[in-house]
């Protein structure tokens, strides 16, 4: 096990490899998410802050060993709060290192925090400049303070993401092409998301350890669009949605770690208040202005969680180490919807949605082990077991009320050896309910109605995976995933005996991916300071259609994704550029399949001055070819038991280049 040279090279240690705080400092990141994207082929996983409780939402980073105890904001939101200036190194190493919640996965990152004591804060501002014209500011601040074995974290900042549009729609029947209805339209998207931070960990060494931390996001959602709508037969018309949605969530969480019997038991509580409150208006009028009509939908929701998970860690015998523990949650949603249509007169008549007015309680527990240990130098074995039960109640405009258990095994082999590291996973998976897909709601901006259904059953799943990677000369890596799940009521849509589609269950799937992460140093090949990322996956997906009674892919699914990477620092300069993009996914409804294609390729490209080490200058821009969306709709009557369409609907946008500027500021 040789040191890492002050170059940053890379060494193989702790089972792994490690990359030190001078590997990043070529390329200035101001904070740990910036450093995280830099490590040679590690893809940040965020995990699922939507995920009621805490052991199946981990991401594939630890700081200083340990998962962060937030749980309501994106592990990249807690990343990018360190001031880059704190980190002395990142491990990437097997995931059976940090216990029950990463056992099983091949590649977790663990961020390691200097010990020393003083400040570290990072400042950043960046403008960007629609197509428009209009100049977009957001800012961030962070600061962290090490004092004796405390260290005290606070952050706020300011996203200001917004998007402006233009486009058509082209509505025609089919087979014969004729055009019913076109609409000119243009779009503005504004989302600010302002969020404030508190956090403070004690840390007196192995297993005495506390943490306390408390957060406050709000996110503003906008969009304002208009359309000039001239249809085949009638007069023209201008119509304008207006979605206006707000969502506050305060999350309060804390834990603290004692030693017990050789190893370290481990209190962990927190509770998160979400309220949402969306409100969405479409209007019709004549192009002199007289009202038509119009419809309002108006939605209110307060969800509450509440948990506390208790779990002891340590060694046991044989070179076994065991973890095991237990995890209660309370969660409640408390939800709303009002649908109503307004006459030319100004009248308004309410629309019975089914299932909207709702309450949800869950009361669940979980109960887990692990326990893995090395069968030799090169391999090692981790298994695991948990228990999953729960009762669900619903009661509103339905009543329902059901109890829910499952044996969830998982067993992986890791080996390595040299630059070579292998590892096969097995587990059995129960998919959470999504309490939201209980109640029904209208999507004005398309004119669908989806309904709520209480019955939903949760998918399971046994996924088999497969992840090979490679360290390469210098500090490139190669990693290959492989994986197959054989999936039981797969969740999609189903009918409604209101006529509608909701959430549902079909019959058995199957789910083939493999993914390819290629990091690769281009200075051997003299390209100096160059380094080329490259990233493709490829998800298979099969279910039988209740409709049509033959196999198709699951809805909401890319079949491939791909992204390209290159980036040279040369001192004080630095430039790159990526491309990304997917062949977009499929959803398949009552009525309707929706094939919905994003910007691809995207095209994006930066430069970027370090005038010194605490100061650093970006100018970019996204978007660079013009690309657009595509979103192709086709209408089966009375349902898709007829297997040809008789209308399609052709949705088509630009949102053009996005130049962006950016001035980060560390203090140390």
């Amino acid at each position: 096990m040789s040191a890492v040279s002050a170059r940053g090279e890379v060494t193989e240690k702790l089972r792994g490899s490690v990359y030190e705080a001078a590997f990043f400092k070529a390329y200035a990141p101001s904070n740990a998410l910036q450093l995280i994207k830099l490590v040679p082929g590690f893809s940040l996983d965020e995990g699922d802050t939507e995920i009621r409780g805490f052991r199946q939402a981990a991401g594939n980073v630890v700081i200083n060993g340990r998962r962060p105890s937030a749980k309501s904001e994106a592990l990249s939101t807690v990343l990018s709060r360190i001031p880059a200036a704190r980190v002395v190194r990142v491990e990437l190493v097997s995931g059976d290192r940090f216990g029950a919640d990463y056992a099983g996965r091949a590649l977790v990152a663990n961020i390691i925090l200097s010990e020393e004591g003083g400040m570290a804060a990072t400042v950043e501002a960046t403008v960007r400049r629609e197509y428009t014209g209009a100049l977009l500011p957001e800012g961030s601040v962070s600061a962290l303070l090490r004092h004796g074995p405390s260290t005290f974290n606070v952050a706020l900042s300011v996203e200001n993401a917004a998007t402006s549009e233009e486009g058509f729609d082209r509505l025609i029947d089919l087979p014969d092409g004729t055009e019913q209805e076109f609409r000119l339209k243009t779009s503005r998207f504004r989302n600010p998301r302002p969020s404030a931070s508190l956090g403070w960990t004690l840390d007196e060494g192995a297993h005495r350890t506390a943490n306390l931390n408390a957060s406050l996001n709000l996110d503003y959602d906008d969009l304002t669009q208009r359309s000039l709508v001239q249809p085949r037969d009638g007069p023209e018309r201008n119509d304008s949605l207006a979605q206006r949605w707000f969502t506050r969530t305060i999350e309060v969480s804390g834990d603290i770690t004692r030693p017990l019997w050789g190893g370290g038991i481990k209190l962990l509580v927190l509770a998160s208040r979400r309220h949402r409150d969306l409100h969405d208006e479409v209007t019709e009028t004549s192009l002199d202005g007289d009202w038509l009509g119009g419809i309002v939908q108006t939605q209110h929701d307060w969800r509450d969680e509440t948990l506390a998970r208790l779990s002891w860690s340590g060694p046991a015998f044989s070179g076994w180490t065991v973890e095991a523990g237990a995890e209660g949650v309370l969660t409640r949603l408390d939800g709303n919807v009002d649908l109503f249509f307004i006459d030319a007169d100004g009248e308004e008549t309410p629309f019975d949605l089914p299932v909207s007015d709702v309450i949800v309680t869950e009361d669940r527990a979980e109960l887990f082990a692990n326990a893995g240990r090395p069968l030799s130098g090169r391999v090692r074995l981790d298994l695991a077991l948990a228990y999953e039960l729960s009762r669900i109640n619903v009661r509103g405009d339905v009543s329902a009320q059901r109890s829910l258990d499952f044996f969830k095994p998982k067993a992986a082999l890791d080996w390595r050896a040299g630059a070579w590291h292998a590892q096969f996973s097995v587990e059995r998976t129960v998919a959470q309910l999504d309490f939201d897909d209980f109640v029904s709601a209208a999507e004005l901006a398309v004119d669908r109605v989806n309904s709520g259904n209480p019955d939903l059953q949760p998918e399971r799943a046994w996924e088999f995976l497969l992840s090979v990677d490679r360290t390469l000369p210098g500090d490139g890596r190669i990693k290959v995933d492989v994986g197959y799940d054989f999936v039981a009521m797969v969740q999609d849509r189903v009918p409604t005996p209101e006529g509608f589609d909701a959430p549902g269950n079909l019959g058995d799937g199957s789910i083939f991916s493999a993914a390819g992460h290629f990091d690769l140093p281009l200075s051997r090949i003299g390209v100096k300071g160059g380094r080329l990322t490259l990233y493709g996956s490829y998800v298979d997906t099969s279910v039988r259609d209740p409709y049509t009674l033959r196999d198709r892919p699951f809805s909401g699914y890319a079949l491939f994704y791909y992204e390209a990477r290159f980036r040279q620092d040369l001192g004080k300069f630095a430039w790159g550029t990526s491309v990304t993009g997917s062949t977009g996914s499929d959803s398949y409804r009552l009525d309707e399949v929706d094939f919905n294609r994003g910007i691809a390729p995207n095209l994006s490209a930066f430069v970027e001055y370090r005038p010194s080490d605490r100061w650093t200058v970006t100018l970019g821009s996204d978007n660079l070819l013009d690309s657009s969306k595509v979103r192709e709709r086709d209408f089966y009557f009375p349902d898709r038991t007829d297997p040809s369409p008789y209308q399609r609907e052709l949705r088509h946008r630009k949102s053009h280049m996005v130049a962006y500027l950016t001035i980060k500021r560390s203090i140390q």
